[in-house]
C-alpha cells in the first residue's frame, strides 16, 4: 500500500505503508499455545492463565473472548488463527486495568484514609482572570468522577444575594441556585460515594442565612449533618453513600494577595488563622450547622500548624508553595497529620492560566484533597486522571498502608528518604502501535510524509522512583514498531503511576502530540495488554493504542525449583503469584535493562530523563 503526499503542483512524494502485524514475539507465543495454526478455547485458557496472569479465568471467560471476536467478524469455529489472536491482544477486552469497573477497596475507613478526586474553582471554564463562569464544568467534573466541588460565594452588586464568581478578577458570575442544582442532578451519576461541596464564602451573616436555606432546600435529605461522634473521627465513604457534605475554608483571595505582596509562608499561615478566628465569630448559626467538615484553626504559624487536636478532626488548607516548604523539613509530620485530619492543597495564586502542579507532592505526604483546575490539560492533569482510574473510578482511592502506619520503629513515612529499599521491578516492553491513521487526517502530523512516532515511558512516584525513558523514533510509519523494554526499580510501587506519551518527532518545530495515558501501577494487570491512548483533555481516542507487556518481579525469588512472579493486586500488596517452571521463565538477567529472549536495548537506544 502506498500513500502519496503532494509537495507542490508538479511534485509528489510516495511512501510504502506497512500494515499492523504481530511482532515476532507474539508469533512465537501463538505457536507455543496453538496447534496446526489454530488456538482452541483450552489453549486460550492456558495462555491467559500462564502468560496474562489471570489465574481466576475459566472457560466462560474464554468464551467471552471468542464471542467478542465473533461480533467483530474475526473468528473461525475451529479456533483462532494468528490474526484473530492478534486482534484479541489489541482489543478493549484486553485492557491493562480491570474490566469490571467495580469498587473493590475497603470503603469503611474514615474519610482521612482516602485520596479524593478534588476540583479547584469548579465553576470556571478557562483561566483565573477573565474566563466565563458556568455550571458546565461542574457537570463535566462530576460526570468524570470528581468528588470535591469548590464554589466561591460573594455578595452581588446590590448586596442582597450571594453569587458565584472569582472575586477580584474579570471572570463572569453564575447563579448560585443553578450551581447547586447542577451538583444535585449530577452528584451520583457515576459514583454513589459522597460529594464534598467546598464553599469559600465572603458573605455577611444575613447572606449566610439565605445560603443555608437555599442549600437545605436544594439537597434535602441528601445533605449530611455532622453529629458529635464525628468530631473525633471522620465518617467513612461507605456510611456517606449518596450524601453531600458541606465544607468551608477561609477566603484564599486575601491570603494569596498577601503572599504575592511578599509575605513569608509563616506569616501567611498566621494571617489564615486570624481570618478563621474572625469567621468563626461572625458565621450565622444556620450556616454553621450545615458544615460537616470544618476548616481548621491552627495557631503558631509554620512551626505548629501540623499539631493535631486529639479531640477534634479538621481540614487544613494550604497552597502548593506552603506544602513544598513544609515537606522539605517536616515530611513525616505531614504524613502523621493526614492520618486523622484532611489536608487540602490548592494551586498558587500566580497560576492565572489555570495550570496545575505536581499532584504527587501532596499524595506522597498523604494529602487527601489535591485540588486541580479540571478545565485545563497537561501532564499533571493526566496524572490526576490516571490516579482516579483506580478503585472502579469512584473518586475515592484508599491510601496505602505506608501512609497510614507509624512504621516498625515508631517513625512515620518519609517520601524523601534516601534509605528506602527496592521492593519490586516493573518491566515495560513497548511492542508497537496502531490507529492513528483512523483518528487523524493524513497530513495532521507532517504535510509531506507519514509521522515519525516515538514513545516516552516513565514512572511518577516518590522522588527515588521517578524516571522516564524514550524509545527510538520509527520514521515515516503510521504503524510504528519499537520492540523496546525498560525497567523501573520501585521502592514504593503503591504510590507509582505509569505514564506513557507518544509524539511525532519534528526536526525544526515542536514535536506533535499523538496520545497519552497514565495508569495506577497498583491496578495494572500483568501480561501483554492493549493500552488505549487519550487526547490532551483526557478523552480516549477511538482507535490509537499500543501493544505493551507488563512484568512485575520481586526483589528475590522464592525457591530454586520455581519462580514466583508477584502481581501487585488491587490493594497494592503482593498477595497472589503465578508459579511457572524455571525452564519457561527468563528470570532477571545480568544486564538489568535487558531480558533474555528479547531484542537487546542498548544504552544508545534510550534517552533517560526525569519526570
Amino acid at each position: 500500500m502506498k500513500v502519496t503526499f503532494k509537495v507542490c503542483f508538479c511534485c509528489a512524494r510516495s511512501f510504502k505503508v506497512k500494515s499492523s502485524e504481530p511482532p515476532q514475539e507474539i508469533k512465537t507465543l501463538f505457536d507455543n499455545y496453538s496447534e496446526n495454526g489454530r488456538m482452541s478455547e483450552d489453549e486460550m485458557l492456558r495462555f491467559v492463565i500462564q502468560v496474562q496472569g489471570e489465574t481466576h479465568a475459566d472457560s466462560n471467560y474464554v468464551k467471552d473472548i471468542f464471542n467478542m471476536l465473533k461480533h467483530h467478524g474475526v473468528f473461525h469455529p475451529r479456533g483462532l488463527h494468528l490474526e484473530e489472536f492478534y486482534r484479541y491482544l489489541l482489543s478493549d477486552f484486553n485492557s491493562p486495568l480491570p474490566l469490571s469497573g467495580e469498587v473493590w477497596q475497603d470503603m469503611t475507613q474514615p474519610l482521612s484514609h482516602y485520596f479524593l478526586y478534588t476540583g479547584h474553582n469548579s465553576y470556571l471554564t478557562g483561566n483565573q482572570l477573565n474566563s466565563r463562569s458556568s455550571t458546565e464544568p461542574i457537570v463535566k467534573a462530576l460526570r468524570r468522577g470528581v468528588r470535591v466541588i469548590e464554589l466561591d460565594l460573594w455578595p452581588n452588586s446590590s448586596g442582597t444575594e450571594a453569587e458565584v464568581r472569582h472575586g477580584g478578577t474579570l471572570t463572569s458570575t453564575e447563579d448560585l441556585q443553578k450551581c447547586l442544582n447542577a451538583v444535585k442532578e449530577n452528584a451520583f451519576e457515576v459514583s454513589e460515594y459522597p460529594v464534598v461541596l467546598t464553599l469559600e464564602d465572603h458573605l455577611n451573616p444575613d447572606l449566610q442565612k439565605k445560603v443555608a436555606k437555599m442549600v437545605s432546600k436544594t439537597f434535602g435529605g441528601t445533605l449530611f449533618r455532622c453529629r458529635d461522634e464525628h468530631k473525633k473521627c471522620f465518617p467513612s465513604p461507605e456510611a456517606l453513600k449518596n450524601k453531600i457534605l458541606m465544607s468551608t475554608k477561609p477566603p484564599k483571595e486575601y491570603l494569596q494577595t498577601h503572599i504575592s505582596q511578599g509575605a513569608t509562608t509563616a506569616e501567611s499561615i498566621n494571617t489564615e488563622e486570624l481570618i478563621q478566628d474572625e469567621d468563626e465569630k461572625t458565621v450565622a448559626v444556620e450556616y454553621r450547622d450545615l458544615i460537616s467538615i470544618h476548616a481548621g484553626n491552627r495557631k503558631g504559624g509554620l512551626k505548629n500548624c501540623l499539631n493535631g487536636d486529639p479531640n477534634r478532626v479538621i481540614r487544613l488548607s494550604m497552597s502548593e508553595q506552603w506544602l513544598e516548604t513544609l515537606a522539605k523539613t517536616r515530611g513525616p509530620d505531614i504524613v502523621k497529620f493526614t492520618q486523622r485530619n484532611i489536608l487540602r492543597i490548592f494551586p498558587k495564586a500566580t497560576r492565572f492560566d489555570s495550570s496545575n502542579y505536581d499532584p504527587l507532592v501532596g499524595w506522597i505526604h498523604g494529602a487527601q484533597m489535591v485540588a486541580f483546575n479540571m478545565q485545563s490539560h497537561g501532564k499533571f492533569l493526566w496524572m490526576m486522571q490516571g490516579m482516579f482510574k483506580a478503585n472502579g473510578g469512584c473518586g475515592y482511592v484508599k491510601k496505602p498502608d505506608v501512609l497510614l502506619s507509624n512504621g516498625s520503629v515508631g517513625k512515620f513515612f518519609d517520601p524523601y528518604s534516601q534509605d528506602l529499599q527496592i521492593k519490586t521491578t516493573l518491566k515495560v516492553k513497548i511492542y508497537n502501535g496502531e490507529g492513528w491513521n483512523l483518528d487523524f487526517s493524513q497530513d495532521h502530523f507532517d504535510r509531506y510524509s507519514p509521522p515519525d512516532f516515538y514513545a516516552r515511558v516513565g514512572i511518577a512516584g516518590i522522588p527515588l522512583d521517578t524516571i522516564s525513558y524514550r524509545t527510538e523514533t520509527d520514521t515515516d510509519e503510521w504503524f510504528p514498531v519499537w520492540n523496546e523494554e525498560f525497567e523501573f526499580p520501585l521502592r514504593v510501587p503503591e504510590l507509582a503511576l505509569l505514564c506513557i506519551t507518544v509524539k511525532d518527532h519534528d526536526k525544526n518545530t515542536q514535536n506533535d502530540f499523538a496520545g497519552q495515558t497514565c495508569l495506577p501501577l497498583s491496578e495494572i494487570r500483568p501480561g501483554i495488554r492493549a493500552v488505549r491512548l487519550h487526547d490532551r483533555l483526557g478523552d480516549v481516542f477511538k482507535h490509537a493504542r499500543l501493544l505493551v507487556r507488563f512484568v512485575l518481579e520481586p526483589l528475590t525469588s522464592s525457591s530454586p525449583s520455581s519462580v514466583s512472579v508477584p502481581v501487585i493486586d488491587k490493594i497494592g500488596i503482593e498477595r497472589r503469584s503465578l508459579i511457572v517452571n524455571v525452564k519457561d521463565y527468563d528470570g532477571p538477567s545480568a544486564n538489568p535493562k535487558h531480558n533474555p529472549g528479547t531484542p537487546p536495548v542498548t544504552t544508545s537506544q534510550r534517552s533517560p530523563g526525569r519526570g
